[in-house]
């Protein structure tokens, strides 16, 4: 009897050992397959593996080298307005930007939270250093300081390509996706800016008017034509051009306002750069442009002078935010 007690209870014991191994055994099935049950944000940071390779790119005389990244970076400076604001979109903290000409709707990045690493054109290469930033992004601006800013930290070119946007756009947009784990945000917010275009380009595909653009600056004016910095209009929103031999340049063409009359134009789409460099100050753009001579324009006489907002045009442009709001600018002037 004592030894028929003493195999049941050993029995026993055996089978509460099996059923530990098991439960671990399925356990760890379990772990293998959890990351299909997780939420989409956390497959997203999942989807971020390490290390990085962003290619090097080149950009008119300017090159910008291959860049390896071995972990998230967290400590981030930004000297571009436009990836700032697809950072900001997506969700993603910065350290460092340059706080001399905030646009307003990026206001909050003024703060003294965040540290002032100079201007658009001049990086305060003492305080960036004594940041340690783990990655600096910049674009054309200043492109002249990249040797110097990529001895403090690996620096990234992010600068849109005016003559291939949306390819370009869509590159800055999924690399940000990716280097920060967040290519389902990105996606999805660049799925909606297309969206937008379609929406544009079925308007204007249905009308005959011809624009020009033009930049305001202390009374004279530069225009703006397909594959410039403001090409966008023409280039990705299909609106036709008045005139498709204005000469590509980062500051435009020089014209006269009779220039502008001699061209007509049905639309005239206006930057005002003095409101953007200087938003607190007088701008005489408005009362420039609207003289006798300009008067005499198709664009004039049928109230087709169109102001585009400073900030997303002149300041940044080449982010999610910046982007949606020039395709509603110009959205508005086809309503």
């Amino acid at each position: 009897m004592k030894n028929w007690k003493l195999l049941t209870v050993l029995m026993a014991m055996m089978l509460l050992v099996l059923a530990a191994c098991s439960s671990k055994e399925e356990s760890k099935e379990d772990d293998k397959g959890s990351t299909d049950n997780k939420p989409a944000e956390e497959q997203s940071e999942a989807a971020a593996a390490y290390p990085i390779t962003i290619p090097g790119s080149t950009m008119g005389e300017d090159t910008f080298e291959e860049v390896t990244l071995k972990e998230q970076p967290k400590n981030i400076v930004v000297f571009d307005y436009g990836f700032l604001d697809t950072l900001d979109a997506l969700g993603v903290e910065v350290a460092g930007v340059p706080q001399q000409a905030v646009p307003s709707y990026l206001s909050k990045y003024a703060d003294t939270t965040y540290v002032n690493v100079g201007s658009l054109k001049e990086p305060d290469f003492e305080a960036i250093s004594s940041m340690s930033p783990d990655i600096i992004f910049i674009s054309g601006r200043q492109a002249a300081a990249y040797a110097e800013l990529s001895k403090i930290a690996p620096t990234v070119f992010v600068g849109v390509d005016n003559t291939n946007f949306m390819e370009s756009f869509k590159t800055n947009t999924e690399l940000a996706g990716k280097i920060f784990g967040k290519e389902k945000e990105a996606a999805d917010a660049f799925a909606a800016y297309e969206a937008k275009v379609e929406e544009i380009k079925a308007k204007t595909a249905s009308s005959e008017d011809k624009a020009l653009i033009v930049l305001g600056s202390e009374g004279s004016l530069s225009a703006y034509g397909p594959g410039s910095r403001f090409g966008v209009i023409h280039d990705v929103f299909g609106v036709k051009a008045v005139d498709d031999t204005i000469k590509v340049d980062t500051h435009g063409d020089n014209v006269s306002f009779e220039y502008v009359r001699e061209k007509n134009p049905d639309m005239l789409f206006v930057v005002d750069r003095d409101a953007a460099v200087n938003p607190e100050g007088e701008s005489g753009t408005k009362a420039a442009i609207e003289n006798e001579i300009v008067s005499a324009t198709n664009a004039a006489k049928n109230g087709k002078i169109f102001y585009l907002n400073p900030e997303y045009w002149y300041l940044s442009g080449g982010g999610l935010l910046s982007e949606t709001a020039k395709a509603d600018d110009i959205l508005k002037a086809f309503n």
